[in-house]
């Protein structure tokens, strides 16, 4: 950039910085001080203007000095005003030797109402010193010897109270005091800060000499923005130096109101589905384990519950009842097959067990709800169910999450209506390029399939599972047609749609995420 241009470029506040050093200390470095003097600004418009005069390399630092700087904090402030834990521990311990009381470290976590680490810490340091002892039974004895750490830090709270001072200005054992109780990572609860305070000086670079010799040569040396009748009247402009406008400048975004982009992406799912002739069901957050496994023929002693680790509902924790005959003939099934023509599972079904409630963990509770409701026949229904397990969060897990739950029931539906309805699903809605189907098991339907995609960065992802429902589902809630189901997983689906590579950036509180994730259209 040549000079005229660079010139050009400085900001009103960036010339009086400059200027500062060529009128009065022309070739001395100058401390943030002497600026903030010289130029009668403030500190944040000075630090403004210093950082945009190194960031063009027309100032430079001098000296930078950085000196520690210990202070109290909100905690040290009420330790001044009452007592520090180990003071409150020895006190206690003083006390109850007096008494002739036994005092345990529980006694003191309810008495004074301390944190257990302050409490373990304080013990630990008055035992060190030989102020404590830890007798039988675990109690605490006061030996009567004095707290060397106990008074110093009483100390140090009477100096620093309701002022700071330099680290160096304490002795050694007073510094280690210091830094031990001061706040760090992972732990704020303490009475002492300890501070960097940054000291400069700077100096004017080369190029800053050579534009405070431009500068010099100017007459104007006020600037103005604009143009305005009154400098016309008088005649004024002709001594005002006028901004110039920079056209390369980009300029500022405007931030305009949008949908979240996976609140887009879910609405999009619905209004594809119902324009494809599905009808919505919807169903409880709150589930019986009935519904939400029992009556998908999931046995009660199966290990196929552990993939649905669900939570359970604390108060009330069961139902007080199940509808019927769907109890009984969900039972049956269970037991021997009721009238499905199968064996069962051949144990004792648990009504109680049945009734518990717990958060659903899988959208094909509402799918069975629906079949025991008389659906029109033939008929195509859909959810998108919001579930609960517990799981290992990470880039492809929640602990709560969406699913995409389907059935369509028929005298002429079959493995095959199924298959191409999830790869519609996986072309259409999730945007995949490529598809697979893997053999797999549930304890509903039979047969069974998983439905993969790949993602562009994690690579093939599950999207869920699908099925031919199973007569054992189907005959005890009313259904004697065919019914294909699926279940598959939205976010997981958003994910690739929306070119996201960890799922819990679906629900973020990112705004630029938010403006910036391309929708579907």
């Amino acid at each position: 950039m040549d000079i005229s241009s660079l010139i050009d470029s400085l900001h009103p506040l960036e010339i009086k910085v400059l200027t500062a050093f060529g009128s009065s200390h022309s070739g001395s470095a100058l401390t943030t001080e002497q600026l903030a003097a010289a130029t009668s600004l403030e500190p944040s418009q000075l630090s403004m203007a210093v950082e945009w005069l190194l960031a063009k390399s027309l100032l430079a630092i001098d000296k930078e000095t950085v000196t520690p700087v210990a202070s109290m904090t909100t905690v040290g402030e009420r330790y001044h005003a009452k007592q520090s834990p180990i003071e409150e521990v020895l006190a206690a311990a003083r006390s109850a030797a007096g008494t002739g009381q036994r005092l345990t470290i529980q006694n003191l976590q309810s008495q004074g109402g301390l944190d257990p680490s302050d409490v373990s810490k304080a013990v630990g340091r008055l035992k060190k010193e030989g102020a404590l002892l830890i007798v039988q039974g675990g109690c605490i004895e006061s030996t009567g010897r004095p707290s060397p750490t106990a008074e110093r830090l009483r100390m140090l709270l009477e100096q620093l109270h309701g002022a700071s001072r330099e680290l160096e200005a304490f002795s050694e054992s007073d510094r280690q005091i210091i830094m031990e109780y001061s706040v760090k990572r992972g732990n704020a609860n303490e009475p002492f800060r300890v501070d960097e305070r940054v000291a400069r000086s700077f100096k004017v670079a080369s190029g800053g000499i050579t534009a405070l010799e431009h500068l010099a040569k100017e007459t104007a040396t006020e600037e103005v923005s604009q143009l305005s009748p009154e400098l016309l009247k008088d005649g004024s402009w002709r001594t005002k130096r006028f901004r110039k406008y920079t056209i390369n400048l980009r300029a500022p975004r405007i931030a305009i109101g949008k949908k979240h982009p996976y609140r887009e992406f879910l609405d999009t799912v619905k209004t594809k589905l119902v324009s494809m002739g599905f009808q919505e069901m919807r169903g409880s957050l709150v589930e019986t384990e009935f519904w939400n496994m029992d009556a998908l023929f999931m046995p009660q002693f199966h290990p196929a519950r552990d993939i649905h680790d669900v939570y359970f509902v604390k108060q009330p924790t069961h139902a007080t009842h199940i509808a019927e005959p769907f109890l009984t003939k969900v039972a049956s099934a269970h037991r021997n097959g009721g009238a499905t023509g199968s064996t069962g599972w051949q144990y004792v079904f648990d009504v109680e067990r049945a009734k518990r409630l717990v958060l659903r963990s899988q959208g094909t509770a509402v799918s069975a709800r629906t079949l025991a409701s008389r659906p029109a026949m033939p008929g195509k229904y859909f959810s998108i169910a919001r579930c609960f397990r517990y799981d290992q969060v990470d880039a492809t897990h929640a602990t709560d999450f969406f699913q995409v739950e389907g059935i369509v029931l028929g005298e002429d539906i079959n493995f095959r209506t199924l298959l191409g309805l999830l790869n519609l699903f996986a072309r259409e809605v999730a945007q995949a390029k490529e598809v697979k189907f893997l053999p797999a098991y549930f304890p509903f339907t039979e047969p069974s399939v998983e439905l993969h995609v790949r993602h562009s960065r994690l690579g093939w992802m599950e999207l869920g599972g699908a099925g031919l429902f199973r007569p054992e589902v189907t005959l005890p809630l009313g259904v004697s047609v065919p019914v294909i189901a699926w279940g598959l997983g939205l976010d997981r689906m958003a994910m690739v749609a929306l070119g996201i590579h960890d799922i819990r950036e679906l629900f973020t509180d990112n705004l630029d995420m938010i403006r910036t994730t391309r929708g579907l259209f």
